[in-house]
């Protein structure tokens, strides 16, 4: 596990409960798109099941809206970890399980790529993982039309910007290929994956490897990258409108029963969990 890892040898400071509580770590960005060049820093992302009184504060005894209130765990994030025996930089970002539910449910991205990542990448995955990624769809829905349209624009926005830090990886690519490729591909790869999520009901993050690494390496032409997502949008609107492959918005009672799933599975019986 990396992140117990990196907290043993003293290089991030998690809760105390969360290395003990983790139950999914996997790579995401580059490494799970099949376009890393190895030089890029290694992403990790995961959740952890809190003790039951962090997910449920009333058995710790608070009342909620009543006197001091703990402080919610919702995510640790570390970023810039460097690790000088293996020359990797870390960026780590573990969430409650609440939290990663929540935000899968919402169809974020970023975390459907985690959720959906190859087995080559998941780094550790308990059975309380398994039981999620096992039932991975279940949290699809069209909703991801508007969250991926809208990321790919916020990459081609970033893209566009001029003037990057001197010196920076950012000012490198701007340099080399006269626009960030790195945006570039994200965009791209954005508006192919929703097409596969309305389409086929699923996510495969390395599905178009050749054409990623291209745009990657300055192949495409800063306006054949406009035009190409401007052109998938045109085309995916209709298909958002008919597509009958998966729901129109959430199946928040499946994911519920899910999210349960997994806490007994992580704790036992959820006996006095939800009060009388």
């Amino acid at each position: 596990m990396i992140t117990k890892m990196l907290t043993d040898e003293g290089l991030i400071q998690p809760p105390k409960f969360l290395v003990g509580a983790l139950a999914y770590e996997t790579e995401v960005g580059s490494v799970a798109y099949g376009v890393s060049q190895r030089a890029s820093d290694l992403d990790v992302y995961g959740f952890c099941v809190p003790p039951r009184e962090v997910v449920f504060p009333h058995l710790a005894g608070e009342i909620p809206g009543f006197g001091r209130q703990r402080q919610r765990f919702e995510q640790f994030q570390e970023h810039g970890v460097e690790r000088a025996e293996d020359e990797v930089v870390y960026d780590v970002t573990i969430y409650s399980i609440v939290r990663y539910v929540s935000l899968c449910m919402e169809n974020n991205p970023n975390m459907l790529e985690s959720l959906f990542t190859p087995d080559r990448c998941v780094l550790f995955e308990s059975p309380v993982a398994k039981l999620l990624r096992d039932n991975r769809h279940v949290f699809l829905h069209k909703g991801a039309w508007h969250k991926f349209r809208g990321f790919a624009h916020s990459q081609l926005h970033k893209m566009t910007i001029k003037d990057p830090k001197p010196g920076s990886k950012r000012a490198a690519l701007v340099e080399a290929h006269g626009y960030d490729v790195k945006f570039a591909y994200h965009a791209v790869r954005l508006m192919d994956e929703v097409e596969e999520i309305l389409t086929e009901g699923t996510l495969t993050l390395d599905a178009n490897v050749e054409k990623l690494s291209a745009i990657r390496a300055g192949e495409w032409a800063e306006q054949e990258v406009r035009d190409y997502v401007a052109r998938r949008e045109q085309e995916l609107a209709p298909l958002y409108a008919s597509s009958d492959v998966i729901p129109h918005s959430p199946d928040e009672g499946a994911i519920r029963g899910v999210m349960l799933a997994a806490l007994e599975e992580a704790w036992g019986s959820l006996d006095g969990c939800f009060g009388a």
